[in-house]
């Protein structure tokens, strides 16, 4: 397999209902769940590529451009962008998307580092 193949392949789709539980006072999604969110698909998808315990070391400019609101579904994408020789980036978007129509909407994006480590909990090479 090749690089761009594994990096394909490690690709991570998620989608959530959002549900009352997980907003704020304005009924939209809470951005600490959004976070959390994130993180996990990141780790997720940064996993799927190396196939090693990975952790996250970073977040990087989280950027609310549109509210999800309550009853609505989000996808989350994790993308591999970056490989370097123990860490890697992973960038994230989430997309909001009405239940009844068609509607579908960029919402959030970030980037997450994540490093690789051994059983002491040391950085070790990626393996590509």
């Amino acid at each position: 397999m090749t690089l761009q193949e594994k990096i394909d392949a490690a690709q991570t789709h998620i989608f959530k209902a959002i549900f009352p539980n997980t907003t704020n006072h304005y009924d939209t999604l809470f951005g600490g769940m959004a976070m959390h969110l994130m993180d996990e698909v990141a780790f997720i998808t940064a996993t799927r590529f190396s196939r090693q315990r990975m952790v996250t070391v970073s977040s990087d400019r989280i950027d609310f451009k549109k509210p999800i609101p309550a009853g609505t579904f989000a996808e989350l994408i994790g993308k591999v962008t970056h490989i370097g020789n123990t860490s890697l980036k992973v960038h994230v978007e989430i997309y909001v998307e009405n239940m009844y129509s068609d509607n579908r909407e960029k919402a959030i994006t970030g980037d997450f580092t994540f490093v690789a480590i051994n059983e002491q909990k040391e950085p070790i090479p990626i393996n590509k």
